[in-house]
């Protein structure tokens, strides 16, 4: 009766002891290295992991510069907790590791402190080898060897190429509107610099700049044709009242013959100046000086026989003409 009792009590306590056992486990401390055989020099990389429970206070004392006499630590990670099963943690370290002597090293043991048990990690071998040297020829050696250059890869230049564009954009841009400004009609400035001329006064004043700038004296004949004819249209269009800037120079000559129809002589004065600057302007002629001149000279004589006098000049010409008398 005793011994069935005895039995008993053993089947209740068992488990109990079992599940104290379980929830107390044991720290764990592992290495392991990612390449065993290195170069004098390379570096490798060491991995610490600690494995414990949540609740474990653990201390892992780290080196600073070296593990041991000829094992260089070049940089150690912060450390990287990972919450695993069973109220355990693992807590991992990773080290760069290099050396400059060639030898076969046993790396020590980390430890790690849990309370008042000094648990070690297992241990792992490094093989540091030199560079194989010819003993024959001691004084045959290689210098440095040439910097390699990057393959040419079209990609990395799309920035500057889009920048050089651009900038010649708007370089382009800045030129046609300084273009633009130099080559403003001279009416406007002339109307704000005073009060109103009358139209053929103004376009005397203009063809007075035209010769005075010397366009074709230097070789500027397609400029210097374009400002005269520029100039009679602007007069035509405040003469007649007609939008001669946006007429051909058929379209211009068919104006004046229907507002000078008995005029034939300024017909063939502006017919010369047009036909002879669009041959200029879109053929490319070259014209004689001779030419040059007798434009400019049609196009004075055009304007004065075509001028419109204001009241004030009629009223001088007819006391001219009475004194004459």
């Amino acid at each position: 009766m005793k011994l069935r009792n005895y039995a008993i009590l053993w089947l209740l306590i068992l488990p109990s002891m079992q599940g104290m056992r379980s929830n107390a486990q044991q720290t764990l401390v592992e290495v392991r290295i990612d390449n065993v055989e290195l170069m004098i020099g390379e570096q490798t990389m060491l991995h610490l992991t600690v494995t414990t429970d949540k609740d474990k206070q653990v201390w892992i004392p780290l080196p600073e510069y070296k593990l041991m006499d000829g094992i260089e630590a070049l940089h150690i990670s912060p450390p990287d907790t990972t919450d695993i099963k069973n109220n355990r943690i693992t807590i991992r370290y990773d080290l760069v590791i290099t050396s400059f002597d060639d030898t076969l090293y046993l790396l020590p043991p980390f430890i790690a402190i849990d309370g008042a048990d000094t648990l070690k990690s297992n241990q792992v071998a490094l093989k540091v080898m030199a560079p194989d040297v010819d003993l024959e020829h001691p004084d045959e050696f290689f210098d440095v060897k040439d910097i390699w250059r990057p393959a040419f890869v079209p990609a990395d230049y799309y920035a500057l190429i889009y920048g050089v564009l651009f900038t010649l954009f708007l370089i382009c841009v800045v030129g046609y509107f300084v273009q633009r400004m130099r080559k403003r009609p001279k009416q406007e400035e002339s109307i704000a610099e005073g009060p109103k001329l009358p139209p053929h006064e103004l376009a005397m004043r203009e063809l007075r700049q035209i010769r005075e700038q010397k366009l074709w004296q230097q070789g500027r004949n397609k400029e210097y044709y374009t400002e005269v004819t520029d100039t009679l249209r602007r007069y035509i269009s405040a003469r007649y009242n007609e939008p001669a800037m946006e007429k051909t120079s058929s379209e211009i000559l068919e104006i004046l013959r229907n507002e000078e129809p008995g005029n034939k002589e300024v017909n063939l004065l502006l017919k010369q100046i047009l036909l002879l600057s669009d041959f200029v302007k879109f053929a490319k002629l070259n014209p004689i000086p001779d030419e040059n001149e007798l434009t400019m000279f049609n196009a004075n004589l055009f304007v004065d026989k075509t001028k419109q006098e204001e009241a004030g000049e009629l009223i001088e010409n007819l006391k001219l003409q009475i004194d004459e008398s």
